[in-house]
């Protein structure tokens, strides 16, 4: 017996294709499934450091595997950029709405009986506050990173990005985020040879 084909995986995939802040002149061009690796690196940092340096008991792993698929859904929105979402409530709520119909189209390519066990990740509600927390802090920690590797290559365009999302990081004073901006962020400024020197 057969089973029914699924086109949920090869449909993510395609996340490679949707380029990310479109509406800015970029240097380093950067697609939804790249910042979605690296949103998951993040998180999965935030929370190890959290549960090790700061008495936290966070999931790591379950926070890192929702991470690689905080963007799904971008594959059938599109990369929305964040001054457009924002701003005003009114067009936050619709893009909400469109976003929660999009996870339930996602979940739906998936066989029925994966789909329950998908959801915890593909659905944003079904996140703990914790786990939204720390995924939106590595996010954001990811667009500032991008922000800064642009300004660095001549890019002045994002200046006024970089400056914006680091004041936010930096407000919601999660210690997890201040550790990693004082111990890691430094040596995303340094070129591959400093990095191999010991």
């Amino acid at each position: 017996m057969s089973r029914p084909v699924s086109h949920f995986f090869a449909y993510i995939s395609r996340l490679r294709w949707i380029k990310r802040w479109g509406l800015m002149r970029n240097a380093i061009d950067e697609n939804v499934a790249t910042h979605s690796w690296e949103v998951a690196t993040l998180a999965h940092a935030l929370a190890l450091i959290r549960n090790e340096q700061f008495g936290g008991s966070v999931n790591a792993d379950r926070i890192a595997a929702a991470a690689l698929y905080h963007d799904a859904t971008e594959v059938i929105t599109g990369d929305l950029p964040t001054p457009v979402k924002y701003h005003s409530k009114v067009m936050r709520q619709a893009f909400g709405d469109i976003e929660h119909k999009a996870e339930a189209e996602l979940l739906a390519l998936l066989p029925p009986h994966l789909q329950k066990v998908f959801a915890p990740y593909v659905q944003e509600s079904a996140l703990g506050e914790e786990e939204k927390k720390l995924i939106k802090a590595a996010d954001r920690l990811s667009a500032w990173l991008k922000c800064r590797a642009e300004v660095a290559a001549g890019n002045r365009e994002f200046e006024p990005a970089a400056a914006q999302i680091h004041r936010r990081l930096t407000k919601e004073t999660l210690p997890e985020v201040t550790y990693f901006l004082e111990v890691f962020a430094p040596s995303y400024d340094q070129p591959l040879d400093n990095l191999l020197s010991l």
